[in-house]
């Protein structure tokens, strides 16, 4: 057995052993603080003055708290999809939205929507989750079936992959008039973010739990096939698990917030380059600095044209292309 399999070997045997020590520390506290930080600058940010008001009390329960829970929850997932999807693939520039995960579940949202009218929000979600999970299985099915001699040949199919079945969507929508209602799902927005409204984002709260759990398989997995069978990991349950988890984060995120570009693509990449590729120990960086980008980003798109608000996937889009065209550069420095 190669060492690489023996470490794996450890890993599975003993993951508590093997990364206790680098789970909570000094620094993850100073970086709880500063996110902390943020999100009371959340609560405290908006055009309605909840100290004055009579019932800015009542307001700040409705739409202050809900919106910043939201931040937390829909920030956290897409960092966490981004990283197992990265391990998965073993290629550092994918994510939900340049893989068409996203795409897949806008079609999902979009079906219910045409056959089930007044579909509730869990119903959405169900439709959104169950063409979030198919989408994914097909760019994994393409990506072991074609072998791809670069790595940013993977992002640039799963991109043209999303765009097709964004075409699709759009003309559907078309003829069925609801393609306002498409623009505004894909908009990306915590503004009808609401009590009443966000409670089922709570369900990716269990699905980082899940990811947690079985963090050093993931990591297993992220070596290869032939290593994972080699230390008896089940590499296609693995696979079908980590599929799963992605499919419910993007398609829940979709249904209540909409479209986080490349949050899945930065954050992962910025962690694994300053703390390495651990899965277990950077899962606690992943999430704060997921709910960071994205509680920053919502605050600049709330008071860039105060009284009024811009997509937060905009400044998103933005931040993370910028990242996105640096990672590629940085590749190619390195050869």
């Amino acid at each position: 057995m190669t060492t690489s399999s023996t470490r794996s070997t450890a890993a599975l045997d003993d993951p508590p052993a093997r990364t206790k020590g680098r789970l909570f520390d000094w620094k993850l506290l100073i970086g709880v603080l500063v996110v902390a930080a943020l999100l009371a600058l959340s609560l405290l940010t908006g055009v309605y003055d909840i100290f004055g008001a009579d019932d800015g009390s009542e307001m700040f329960g409705i739409t202050r708290v809900p919106r910043t829970i939201a931040l937390v929850l829909a920030g956290a997932a897409m960092s966490m999809s981004g990283l197992v999807m990265q391990l998965l693939t073993q290629n550092r520039f994918v994510e939900p939205t340049t893989t068409g995960t996203t795409e897949w579940a806008g079609l999902g949202l979009l079906a219910v929507l045409i056959f089930f009218p007044g579909a509730d929000i869990l119903t959405r979600m169900v439709g959104a989750v169950i063409a979030a999970f198919i989408g994914t299985m097909v760019f994994f099915l393409f990506l072991r079936r074609v072998s791809l001699r670069s790595s940013l040949i993977v992002p640039i199919v799963g991109i043209m992959l999303g765009a097709v079945v964004g075409s699709v969507s759009t003309f559907i929508a078309l003829q069925t008039d609801l393609l306002q209602s498409l623009g505004i799902w894909f908009a990306g927005s915590f503004t009808s973010i609401l009590r009443g409204q966000y409670e089922v984002l709570w369900i990716v709260a269990l699905v980082g739990l899940a990811v947690f759990l079985v963090a050093d398989r993931f990591t297993v997995a992220g070596l290869g096939e032939e290593i994972s069978t080699n230390v008896g990991l089940n590499y296609n349950r693995i696979m079908l698990i980590g599929t799963a988890l992605i499919s419910v984060a993007t398609g829940v995120v979709t249904v209540v917030v909409g479209n986080l570009p490349f949050l899945g693509l930065i954050v992962p990449n910025i962690v694994s380059l300053i703390r390495g590729d651990d899965l277990r120990s950077n899962l606690p960086w992943v999430c704060l600095l997921g709910i960071g980008i994205v509680t920053v980003c919502d605050l600049v798109a709330r008071t860039v044209i105060m009284p009024f608000e811009v997509p937060v996937s905009l400044i998103l889009g933005i931040v993370g292309s910028i990242v996105f065209v640096a990672l590629l550069l940085r590749q190619r420095a390195n050869g």
